[in-house]
């Protein structure tokens, strides 16, 4: 399973997206009814300021369009959701050209008084030659293009969700339990070992300077076990990283992760508190996760798992703090229809029919280890040519062939926007 498909953006607006915005501008004035704006870069005290990109080029057309077709209640939702702030994913380039694209990404953020959401996406064996395949040739490629990166924040402060899916699928892994997982390649340096290298070195090439705040991949809650994700963080360096990012390019609800993401941090203070890796090995394995003793579909039983920690915890102090991705999360997870062919795999990742936006970027979580929501994934560009388990080329769910990933889905986005909980357009 893979959970994102992203290409990067425009850094540039352009005269269209300025004629746009501001017919769209107007017609905020006229279109009822009309509600205030939801919440975009400037929170309420003691909540920070993200960055707003400049809007995908895709969503400038759609926007036109809308307003040409007197539609003006999806034209202003689709421009709310293109000026919220979001995150900018580098994903190629040479060390020296993906230095000065963050370099300038951080210099407009500074302009906006605002943090920048910066995603690094550019691993060997990146995303095991699924919809988003590519990456670095090999470690040592890819660790020279991470301290460029790394050089191109510089001592400017920004949050770095680092390598999406990096944890979740690792080329020729075995789990926690001993079992082989699907990404197999058959290719030179394809090994989890050179995995953990690659991660930890990017971890120590970010954390030079403490205004980065650095957080690596803890998948999400209808994913890895806890005490097995746990583990891979604590190998790729999450102790000296500021945590772990959730829910990346995927739907699940925030209730969930926040719930997820505190197990697993608890998790790693348990396992951790002891020294020895079979020790350690064997407290991950014990941990208590969303699958036992809770039932995974089933938020009633989670006390169980609360429960579990409060008698085993003891003196541990959990410090690994998370982030969530709620870019598309409003509505929750789809489930396949209940006649979907047997056998064939719905993809429930990739994208869903009649997802909506979810809460917007804020630092005010009511967690405390939660550090953020944030827009992660673009929302609005797709997520790939989606087949479902069919020879394709056709979207079985969606009657059409999907765009490639990271191009922008008309479709999609109109759906986010009218589905968006809490609403973006009232």
């Amino acid at each position: 399973m893979s959970l994102r498909r992203i290409r990067p953006r425009s850094r540039h607006l352009g005269l269209g997206a300025v004629t746009a915005l501001a017919v769209v501008g107007a017609a905020l004035a006229t279109a009822a009814p009309s509600a205030a704006a939801a919440p975009t870069a400037r929170h309420a005290a003691r909540d920070s300021r993200f960055y707003v990109p400049p809007p995908p080029p895709g969503s400038v057309q759609q926007i036109k369009d809308l307003v040409r077709a007197g539609d003006l209640r999806d034209a202003v939702g689709i421009t709310r959701m293109v000026t919220t702030p979001q995150a900018v994913w580098f994903t190629s380039g040479t060390p020296a050209e993906v230095r000065r694209s963050v370099s300038r990404t951080v210099a407009a953020a500074a302009r906006q008084h605002a943090v920048p959401v910066l995603v690094a996406y550019n691993l060997p064996f990146r995303d095991c030659a699924q919809y988003s395949s590519g990456g670095a040739t090999d470690t040592e490629a890819y660790l020279a293009w991470i301290r460029a990166f790394a050089a191109g924040i510089g001592n400017r402060p920004a949050d770095v969700i680092l390598e999406p899916d990096s944890l979740g699928i690792i080329p020729n892994n075995v789990d926690i339990n001993g079992n082989k997982e699907w990404c197999q390649p058959n290719a030179p340096g394809a090994t989890p070992q050179e995995r953990y290298r690659a991660l930890n070195g990017a971890v120590n090439a970010l954390t030079r300077h403490h205004a980065t705040k650095v957080y690596l991949d803890g998948t999400h809650s209808a994913w890895l076990a806890v005490g097995d994700i746990s583990q891979r963080l604590v190998r790729a360096g999450v102790q000296r990283a500021r945590g772990f990012f959730l829910n990346v390019s995927n739907f699940q609800t925030t209730s969930r992760q926040l719930k997820y993401g505190t197990w697993i941090s608890e998790c790693i203070a348990y396992a951790t508190s002891v020294t020895g890796e079979p020790a350690q090995t064997n407290r991950f394995k014990a941990c208590g996760s969303q699958y036992y003793p809770a039932d995974p579909n089933d938020e009633s039983t989670w006390y169980k798992t609360d429960q579990w920690y409060a008698a085993n915890l003891g003196g541990a102090v959990p410090k690994a703090h998370f982030v969530i991705d709620t870019s598309r999360n409003g509505q929750g997870p789809w489930t396949a229809p209940a006649n979907y062919p047997a056998g064939l795999d719905p993809e429930v990742w990739c994208n869903p029919p009649d997802r909506g936006l979810g809460l917007r970027p804020s630092t005010r979580t009511g967690n405390r280890l939660a550090d953020a929501f944030l827009w992660i994934k673009t929302p609005g560009q797709s997520d790939g040519q989606c087949t479902r388990g069919t020879s394709g080329p056709e979207d079985p769910i969606r009657k059409m062939v999907d765009p490639p990933a990271g191009a922008w889905f008309p479709q999609m986005a109109i759906e986010l926007v009218r589905n968006a909980n809490p609403p973006i357009v009232r």
